[in-house]
């Protein structure tokens, strides 16, 4: 069985999915290369991407960072966040990863889901 990554954002302010907030994938090299942007979706009506950032046969084990456009998503007004990055390890390739991220314009929470 193979992996996948998967991500959902949600607008705590306003108690539903975030839509239209810019991402970010990049992987990071363990032998010192600068990081690689490997792809950049946005966020639908749900607060998804439309498909997995990576599909099965494509997570591989190693050192990944999402970032995701919070002070572009939330635009004009009181701002206090501009990106948050999340980087994280893939230790089993044949495991699901899921990062949702809470954010609201002054703080955010994310975990591993299933």
């Amino acid at each position: 069985m193979m992996g996948q990554l998967t991500t959902h954002v949600l607008d705590m302010s306003q108690g539903k999915p975030a839509v239209g907030m810019n991402i970010q994938l990049w992987v990071h090299s363990s032998l010192g290369k600068p990081p690689q942007l490997i792809k950049e979706v946005q966020t639908n009506a749900d607060g998804r991407v439309d498909a997995p950032l990576l599909g099965r046969g494509e997570l591989h084990i190693g050192e990944y960072e999402l970032i995701f456009d919070v002070g572009g998503y939330f635009g004009g007004g009181i701002r206090f966040l501009t990106l948050v990055p999340v980087r994280f390890l893939v230790e089993d390739s044949s495991s699901n990863y899921h990062i949702p991220l809470l954010v609201s314009p002054g703080g955010y929470s994310t975990y591993r889901g299933s």
